[in-house]
């Protein structure tokens, strides 16, 4: 099996790029995450030291329980899900839930616990790599089905595991995120994988949540509509950033174009640098991501890239990213695939002006108010275009916010998160 198998499930379509985000930092994404291992048990929490892969200790009377699965752990060290599960479990612990989070850590030996923030952790020992993450999930899968309380699992890549908590009688929600085997950087084997765990993932959820509407209506097309939610991505909004960091960069506020994403195809980064140097270039062009030389896709945009095109790599400060979000001219997203996707709702959460590609995920989440591009000549348009008009970047400024504050606050999406969370707790103790 090859080696980004698995790894999809850790770095879905656009992990964070930044690190991880601290109470009020803006997350942007990419999948440039930092090398996979789990936080060191003690390193910055209160331990609290429950060995073995028996039972945890039962919570108080009347206090609903849950156990989080699918994600490398807390606190979000590579965005994404983690960054999702660290906010869901700390404001599910603030309304009065006990929550277990299970984390990867590096080594061998018995499953243990400790505390960050009232969060409980249940730390996994497992080895690096494909082989590791797999192993991951099964032994956390297997702890968690031998715990009884209600689950959910983000993300449905090793939804085949769930099979053990369907077999004890736990009760399962499963985000099903995105459409992975439809990706074209797939070969034949992960497309496979993917597939059947979609498959599995439907068979073995006892609730399904789907992340944007074209997801829902795919879930649906397996005979699940009547299991299946509908709960977007949520940020924080993002209103001021000190803008000092820029200087680092070159870069003076509100003179730059950003874009923050995997350097792959279906994320239209090379025609989005073309789209750039077909424009007036008037201010620069800001490539958050990690480029590898050796990579084809990679050199192809290197030698588009002009003048005025500057790729500082994966960055991973906080003040950095939140700097850049707020002071952009415009935030460009390429992405043609997927559901709801974390960085284009970051992007509304900053007010950024938001030109995107032109589909139908895209249009759903950034709304009327943004622009649309289909090829780097219509990019290169609408560059020119927001670059020349004041008005209307201060218009699309204020349609990004109104857009988010309608549908991606994270009050809004955790309180959806608890209803349908409660209901499984229901089930869990009928």
């Amino acid at each position: 099996m090859n080696a980004p198998f698995f790894e999809a499930r850790r770095l879905p379509d656009d992990d964070l790029l930044a690190a991880p985000a601290p109470e009020g930092s803006p997350e942007a994404r990419d999948g440039s995450a930092p090398p996979r291992s789990g936080t060191p048990a003690g390193r910055g929490f209160d331990a609290v030291g429950t060995g073995g892969d028996g039972p945890s200790p039962r919570p108080g009377p009347g206090r609903r329980r849950l156990r989080i699965l699918g994600i490398r752990g807390v606190p979000a060290q590579h965005g994404g899900f983690e960054t999702f599960a660290e906010h869901l479990s700390l404001y599910l612990v603030s309304r009065g839930w006990e929550v277990y989070v299970y984390c990867q850590v590096e080594g061998e030996g018995p499953i243990r616990e400790d505390e960050w923030r009232g969060v409980r952790r249940v730390l996994v020992p497992s080895r690096e790599g494909s082989l590791g993450s797999i192993g991951f999930d099964w032994r956390a899968v297997s702890h968690a089905a031998a715990q009884g309380d209600p689950c959910l699992t983000l993300g449905y890549n090793t939804a085949v595991f769930c099979w053990r908590l369907r077999m004890a009688g736990v009760p399962n929600a499963i985000n099903m995120d995105g459409i992975e085997w439809a990706r074209g950087k797939w070969g034949p084997l992960s497309k496979a994988w993917f597939y059947l765990n979609d498959w599995a993932g439907c068979w073995l959820g006892d609730r399904l949540v789907a992340d944007h509407p074209e997801i829902l209506e795919h879930l649906a097309s397996r005979g699940v509509r009547s299991r299946t939610t509908m709960i977007p991505y949520g940020a924080r909004e993002l209103v001021t950033a000190d803008p000092a960091p820029l200087a680092a960069l070159g870069v003076e506020p509100g003179r730059y174009f950003l874009v923050i994403a995997r350097p792959e195809p279906e994320n239209s980064i090379l025609e989005i640098v073309r789209g750039y140097a077909r424009s007036k270039r008037d201010r620069p062009l800001v490539v958050l991501g990690r480029f590898d030389e050796s990579h084809p896709y990679h050199r192809e945009v290197g030698r588009a890239a002009v003048d005025g095109v500057i790729r500082p790599g994966a960055i991973y400060d906080a003040a950095t990213v939140a700097a850049l979000r707020v002071h952009a001219t415009a935030y460009l997203h390429g992405h043609r695939v997927g559901g709801t996707n974390p960085s284009l709702v970051e992007a509304l959460g900053a007010g950024n002006a938001v030109i995107a590609h032109d589909n139908r995920f895209n249009r759903w989440v950034a709304g009327p108010g943004a622009l649309y591009f289909a090829d780097d000549a219509q990019c290169a348009a609408r560059l020119d275009e927001v670059a020349d008009d004041e008005d209307r970047r201060a218009a699309m400024r204020a349609a990004s916010r109104r857009r988010f504050r309608s549908r991606f606050t994270f009050d809004a999406v955790h309180e959806q998160y608890e209803a349908l969370l409660g209901e499984l707790a229901q089930v869990a103790r009928g």
